[in-house]
């Protein structure tokens, strides 16, 4: 008997197996030909089924099957699957890159801080840190960064198709949707292919087919990739190297032969295979575009029998467009797609997954040059990541934008933002867009202006998948509401990192009068303000305190910035020894000055000491007691008025440094109402001024003066002008010659206070406004 039961015991568990082998075989054909719908479905029930799977066989069919629920969006069945695939233990290094989707389906599902965790996981796969802000941090300081500084508008162009990647063209925009059926049959049966279209009005709730006159269908229609038979397409799955999957059949007979007026552009530009993102030249007469490996009738594929993208370009002439002629870099073996132009049309940035790249597909950039475009360069680590980045876009500044999802955002994909050098061919650190541009779906193809004022993008944040919509957002407030600082403060000798100093700013609505510290990096990270003058003060024990400042003003980008901060530890000294240690700072905004010549002279024996300041601006010296000090610094292209030390040891240790173009205020050169005299007191600064002048004298400067706004304006104006030209005389009985000065009086033009025409402000705060300033003009 107990025979008979383990007989059929083997033969139960034999019969599950053959059972499961061949349902895992079809979801795995159905996986490769990018069937994700129909390949979960297969999976689901295999792993149902009680099997003798080897522990391998069953990590590989959760992997594919999280991996499917990730490319068909849909994040809550992705995390389930990858909760149960990480039960067992740490996956194997050659899949590591699951750990960065499962964070983002995580982050998809608002769960930050065990997103941040499983990025971890990813980083510590990958052997780098970034050191950027955690998943939790970002979410917060994104929401708070853009609250009420964007609207969203949902357009009316938008169907249960996906409507995605505009573009300005014209007065309207050009953008990809499903258009007419392909008619074909292939491995998952019939489907729509994806073509150009052009929406002239954009508050119309009908678009016209780009080029044609006929309008897009206002039915419902299936999106691809959301029936079980379709496969997903590039721009289904938002990565280059898909469109069409293996139903793409070649040798159509299709010509690129024009039909009727009214088709001209559809004819010629849209074929029968998918046309995705595309870009114009700033005249419009140009277009490069996005196509499946297809011209001239026929379709071609690579190696591995994948029809690839190509990029493809046309010229208009007299409202008809040329045929579709391929860009020189293309090729058979990978994908090269999401075009866009800088406003020059000099340079051409798009997506590829060609070898030698970081990841899924990175951001190159190519060069007009001689009338062709260059080889292609890769933007880098700064941009790329091991995951995509798609669909770039650069604006007239000069700000880059793309999707991603291989840095830390918020959802799968998320737009982020880049400052490129002056010569495009680099970035600063990426930048998260924030809420509500960015949500916890795919965020990506983005137009706007250069100062984001308005502009449009695509996400799929209302109904999931690949039903993509178009939005348009309008800035209702500052572009660049925050900045994000880094401070980072370290041990002035070792320049090792301190964790747990005592960090306290004055001067920002948000942080004044908290007391911080920063993290075992010694680290920490503010949004402040653009508009703030803050003061750090740090402190530590076992150290001396510091004080630096840093302004947000001025500043037109919101590229984060890093602000160093070092201390000292004190030195033992006998009587015979005073420590004077300080900060070189740039005289309008306070930042640190590295590598300035600081000279400190002995004012009893006119003995000198020189150092060269660090990256964060301090230097020190170790003087003797009993005597002042001057304090000088010196750097190419720049000034300084110096500092005095008493020999009691006080004075102000921070030397302040001016360059060509900066407005440098004179203190204390005040004027008596309606009068243009020169005041004692003033008399006093301006000797500083004289020895300024004497000490560089190759400097030019503009001498501007202010009043109040009492009387009126053109009194104002004339009443400055003498006060100015009053300073010039001065200046000139001291011996500075008149051609180094220029008198210019700006009246109540620019008040440094609200005491404007109407409001009553007591005469202390109109003094404030009755002022002196020099402009430099020239400085060697």
């Amino acid at each position: 008997m107990n025979r008979f039961l383990l007989i059929c015991l083997l033969l139960g568990a034999r019969m599950a197996a053959g059972q499961v082998q061949p349902l895992i075989a079809q979801a795995d054909r159905y996986f490769d030909r990018l069937s994700f719908t129909k390949a979960a479905e297969l999976y689901e029930e295999a792993l149902g089924k009680v099997s003798s799977m080897t522990d391998a066989q069953r990590r590989s069919a959760l992997v594919q099957l999280a991996y499917s629920y990730r490319q068909l969006n849909d994040m809550k069945n992705a995390e389930r699957v990858y909760n149960n695939l990480l039960v067992n233990g740490q996956l194997p290094a050659d899949l590591s890159q699951h750990y960065l989707y499962y964070a983002q389906a995580l982050a998809s599902n608002g769960k930050y801080d065990a997103a941040q965790t499983a990025y971890n996981h990813y980083e510590d796969s990958q052997h780098a840190h970034t050191g950027g802000p955690t998943f939790a941090e970002l979410y917060d300081d994104a929401a708070a960064r853009n609250e009420g500084t964007y609207t969203l508008e949902f357009l009316k162009l938008n169907s249960r198709n996906p409507e995605f990647s505009p573009v300005r063209y014209g007065d309207g925009l050009v953008y990809v949707t499903t258009g007419k059926s392909a008619g074909l049959r292939g491995l998952f049966g019939s489907k729509r292919f994806l073509d150009l279209y052009y929406q002239p009005t954009i508050e119309l709730g009908r678009s016209a087919k780009l080029g044609g006159s006929r309008t897009a269908s206002t039915l419902f229609k299936r999106s691809l990739g959301r029936d079980s038979y379709t496969s997903l397409t590039a721009n289904d799955s938002r990565t280059v190297g898909f469109y069409g999957g293996n139903n793409v059949a070649a040798g159509l007979g299709y010509s690129d032969v024009l039909v009727s007026e009214s088709e001209r552009f559809g004819k010629s530009l849209n074929t029968r295979y998918h046309e995705g993102p595309a870009t114009f030249t700033k005249d419009g007469s140009c277009i490069i575009f996005t196509r499946n490996n297809f011209n001239g009738g026929q379709a071609r594929r690579s190696a591995d029998g994948v029809n690839k993208l190509k990029l493809y370009t046309a010229r208009q002439t007299n409202g008809t467009w040329s045929q579709a002629v391929e860009l020189p870099f293309n090729s058979d073996e990978f994908s090269t797609g999401h075009p866009c132009l800088s406003a020059d049309d000099q340079r051409l940035y798009f997506a590829s997954d060609r070898p030698g790249g970081f990841g899924g597909s990175d951001i190159y950039v190519s060069l007009w040059k001689n009338g062709a475009w260059s080889e292609p360069v890769n933007l880098g680590s700064e941009v790329n990541s091991k995951g995509n980045e798609l669909f770039p876009f650069v604006d007239e500044r000069g700000t880059l934008y793309l999707s991603s999802d291989g840095h830390e955002g918020l959802g799968k994909l998320d737009l982020f933002s880049a400052q490129l050098s002056p010569d495009g061919m680099k970035v600063r650190k990426l930048w998260n867009l924030g809420e509500p541009i960015n949500s916890a779906a795919d965020d990506f193809g983005i137009t706007t202006d250069g100062e984001r004022n308005s502009g449009y993008f695509s996400s799929n944040r209302k109904n999931g998948g690949s039903d993509d919509d178009i939005y348009r957002f309008t800035r209702q407030g500052t572009a660049h509401p925050c900045r994000e600082l880094t401070v980072i403060v370290y041990d002035a000798q070792s320049r090792m990192p301190l964790p747990e100093v005592n960090v306290r700013v004055t001067g920002s609505d948000t942080l004044t009068g908290k007391q911080l510290k920063t993290d075992e990096k010694g680290m920490l990270r503010f949004c402040l303000d653009n508009t703030s003058d803050v003061q750090f003060i740090t402190n530590h024990a076992g150290y001396l305190e510091n004080h630096i400042g840093f302004s947000g003003r001025n500043l037109s980008d919101n590229q984060p910035l890093r602000l160093d901060i070092s201390l000292m530890k004190p030195i033992a000294m006998s009587t015979t020894e005073l420590a004077i240690n300080g900060h070189v700072l740039t005289q309008n905004d306070r930042k640190p000055i590295g590598g300035a010549t600081v000279v400190l002279i002995n004012q009893c024996d006119k003995s000198r000491q020189e150092v060269v300041s660090a990256a964060d601006g301090t230097y020190g010296f170790v003087a003797i007691p009993g005597c002042a000090y001057r304090l000088e610094a010196r750097k190419e292209g720049m000034g300084t008025a110096g500092s005095l030390i008493t020999k009691e040891g006080t004075g102000n240790t921070d030397l302040l440094m001016f360059r060509k173009g900066d407005i440098v205020r004179i203190d204390n050169i005040y004027y008596d109402l309606n009068k243009a005299t020169i005041r004692p007191d003033a008399a006093i600064e301006l000797n500083k001024l004289v020895d300024l002048m004497n000490r560089y004298p190759a400097m030019r400067i503009e001498l501007r003066s202010h009043t109040d706004s009492r009387a009126k304006a053109d009194y104002n104006l004339s009443l400055s002008d003498k006060r100015a030209k009053g300073v010039v005389r001065y200046l000139r009985t001291k011996g500075i010659a008149a051609k180094r000065m220029v008198a210019k009086g700006y009246g109540e033009t620019d008040l440094v206070n609200k005491c404007a025409d109407g409001v009553d402000c007591p005469e202390e705060e109109h003094q404030q406004n009755r002022r002196t300033e020099i402009k430099i003009l020239e400085l060697n």
